[in-house]
């Protein structure tokens, strides 16, 4: 490419100096060649030798190539090559995951993983509250918390949005959200939707029970703080971002304004475009870890495999992104949810343990008794799944969850 080598097989390099990334590679190249021209690309190189590159700045600067695994090869960005500018992701991904995508000599390329060192993740606070704050909250310490998407995605008015809302928590689910794709429609206006709803998170408390749900306030960034500050002021439990369309700055910058109160429900809509390709674009992993970076305080991770959409081989690596003690952050609450139903909660609490939040949209608004009788069926599937025993034998003394294993099945 430059004349100039930017493999260093074998080489260890300080963690607290690089942030180390791992790629799969498809190519007809040799791999070394391969490795060589994603470095170059992402530092200090370019496609020919040019007059204002010097070894120094080679030296200081460009990526090294520290193992190549089969088709996996581990490279190394010094910390020098990120900006000063505090928890900049923009910058971050276009050296991470850039031009390299692009190169032509190259079939595939998949970022799996990432790394940062003190130097980096110190320039992010993380999340406010994340999971012991959910928890605190809903004053649940130990079992999964258990919620609901307001079905279908779009279409109900705020009257009835709430009074889904209310039979699911009558039913006793700790969460409730809206979906992704609303936010504003003239059909249900966000001020009136998060109005009636809070009205009946008030009433749900009166009556003993604690719920949260989730505004969607995914909006231009400019104007993503005033909206979420007008709907914390409406009386909002929860905020939702959708992190791929609206952007990671849009998650700091609601979790770093201080007028901000309340916890932030992260969604991923649109994050199959990228993770989907097991050879190409970027795995979850590194968003996962970029997320609670950037303060979100639950995150959707997908099913484990249990539910509608394709499972992600990390997918568990994402539970310990969520939760993990390598990172100087609050744990972020996974997030299980897309085709779930009462047959599949404990195949998720299996992989998953009991710190998640599982939550249904069909698998509670399509139960044969309702939402509410929807909700009843997803939290015995979580008391089954916390008390140990086998969902079948629990069905056979509680109604909803036998109704919901007949329709559904089990996973």
């Amino acid at each position: 490419m430059d004349g100039y080598t930017y493999l260093h097989l074998g080489e260890t390099v300080d963690p607290d100096r690089y942030v180390i990334c791992k790629y799969r590679v498809t190519s007809k190249l040799p791999i070394e060649k391969a490795a060589d021209a994603i470095a170059a690309e992402q530092s200090t190189g370019t496609w020919t030798g040019i007059s204002t590159l010097d070894p120094e700045i080679i030296g200081r600067l460009g990526a090294r190539v520290t193992d190549i695994s089969g088709d996996v090869i581990t490279v190394g960005f010094p910390v020098e090559d990120f900006s000063v500018e505090v928890g900049s992701v923009p910058q971050i991904l276009s050296v991470i995951a850039g031009n390299l995508f692009g190169l032509g000599a190259l079939d595939g390329v998949r970022l799996e993983d990432v790394v940062f060192p003190r130097e980096i993740t110190s320039q992010f606070k993380g999340p406010k509250f994340g999971a012991e704050g959910i928890r605190r909250m809903l004053d649940r310490p130990e079992k999964p918390l258990v919620g609901t998407i307001v079905k279908p995605k779009i279409g109900l008015s705020p009257e009835r949005t709430a009074q889904y809302v209310y039979e699911a928590g009558s039913g006793g689910l700790t969460n409730s959200k809206d979906d992704e794709t609303l936010v504003d429609q003239a059909f249900c206006p966000i001020e009136d939707r998060t109005v009636m709803v809070s009205e009946v998170l008030d009433r749900l408390e009166e009556e003993g029970h604690r719920m949260i749900h989730a505004i969607n306030v995914s909006a231009r960034t400019d104007r993503i703080v005033e909206l979420a500050e007008r709907v914390q002021s409406w009386g909002a439990r929860q905020i939702m971002v959708d992190v791929i369309t609206c952007g990671f700055s849009a998650v700091q910058a609601l979790a770093e304004d201080p007028s901000i109160k309340v916890p932030i429900h992260v969604h991923r809509t649109m994050h199959g475009a990228i993770t989907k390709n097991p050879l190409h674009g970027v795995a979850m992993l590194p968003f996962t870890k970029l997320v609670r970076m950037c303060g979100g305080d639950a995150l959707h991770i997908g099913t484990l495999g249990a539910g509608k959409m394709s499972a992600d081989v990390h997918e568990d690596s994402n539970l310990g992104a969520c939760l993990g003690d390598d990172v100087p952050y609050r744990g972020m609450m996974p997030v299980c949810s897309g085709g779930v139903y009462p047959g599949v909660v404990g195949a998720i609490v299996e992989r998953s343990g009991f710190n998640v939040q599982i939550q249904a949209g069909g698998g509670v608004a399509g139960h044969p008794d309702g939402v509410r009788g929807g909700a009843m069926a997803m939290c015995q599937a979580v008391d089954a799944a916390y008390e140990g025993v086998p969902v079948q034998e629990y069905a056979e003394t509680h109604r909803e969850l036998r109704l919901a294993l007949e329709k559904w099945g089990l996973k």
